[in-house]
């Protein structure tokens, strides 16, 4: 009788070891009810068939839409229909999505990139039409600026570290110091789509973050580089960095400027994506 008691003291006594085990999960829940993963295990799932639109940019494309210095892009094709950034105006915003066909009940996540009004300011119109919608916006941003958000009845997480967002679809989380930035990574299983707000925290090391969280070749940089006030002899080491990492199409647009625009154009030709608003990007302008 005592061996069994002993027996089933032992039994439980590890059960209750394991269960307090740090097992690896998908992810796990803080304090603030964001989700947080672990590292190592997070970055693996695939989003094959993505399809981004840029709805909002100070460079043209489509005729009949109208261009705003802003950015945002809505991507399709994967788990979750995501906004990222909002533009400046959210009457310009509005407009050119109607104009696209694109309803704003159809998205499900609005990914901020910073805290500029290039590119949170047409939230609000968006809000007004969809509050059934979950915000991932930096951690840093004003507590004004969260409960403005809140007031619309739409859920807020706020993002310091690296942060899957749906199937295939991370932030890089918080970078930078002066002004914090996240950046969109798409894992489509044949190299990663980079996508940057304004690139505040340096191009470079954005590239560098999203190489070193989800391991794979780089297939496509897009969105604003900040590079509209850089020299020609900086932006030259910069595409030759985008080279040495193995970044395959660019498309710089917003911030990037003119001059590092036609640098861009003249070094990757064919893999020169041409972005402006209403452009949208598919997996077959990446092959």
């Amino acid at each position: 009788m005592k061996k069994n008691l002993l027996l089933l003291t032992l039994a439980l006594a590890t059960i209750g070891i394991i269960s307090g085990m740090n097992i690896p999960r998908e992810g796990k829940e803080n304090k603030k009810g964001q989700i947080v993963q672990n590292e190592g295990k997070i970055f693996t799932s695939i989003a094959n068939n993505p399809a981004i639109s840029v709805l909002y940019d100070n460079n043209p494309y489509r005729k009949g839409l109208t261009t705003a210095w802003g950015f945002s892009c809505l991507i399709r094709g994967t788990e979750k229909n995501i906004l990222f950034d909002t533009g400046g105006d959210g009457t310009i915003l509005l407009a050119n999505m109607g104009k696209s066909g694109i309803n704003p009940k159809e998205i499900d996540l609005i990914v901020l990139s910073h805290i500029h009004g290039d590119h949170v300011g047409g939230l609000h119109s968006i809000l007004e039409k969809n509050h059934d919608v979950v915000v991932y916006l930096p951690e840093s941003f004003p507590k004004s600026f969260k409960d403005g958000v809140h007031k619309y009845g739409a859920t807020v997480v706020e993002v310091r570290e690296p942060l899957k967002i749906c199937k295939g679809v991370y932030t890089t989380g918080e970078l930078g110091t002066w002004i914090k930035e996240q950046s969109l990574i798409i894992n489509t299983g044949k190299g990663l789509i980079l996508i940057t707000g304004c690139s505040h925290p340096g191009i470079i090391n954005i590239v560098n973050k999203a190489k070193a969280l989800v391991k794979s070749d780089v297939l496509l940089v897009m969105g604003g580089f900040h590079l509209f006030a850089t020299g020609k002899d900086e932006i030259e080491k910069i595409i030759l960095s985008f080279r040495r990492s193995g970044v395959r199409f660019v498309g710089p647009c917003h911030c990037s400027g003119d001059n590092a625009r036609a640098l861009f154009k003249k070094e990757y030709g064919n893999n020169y994506i041409n972005v402006g608003v209403g452009r949208v990007i598919t997996m077959d302008d990446l092959k």
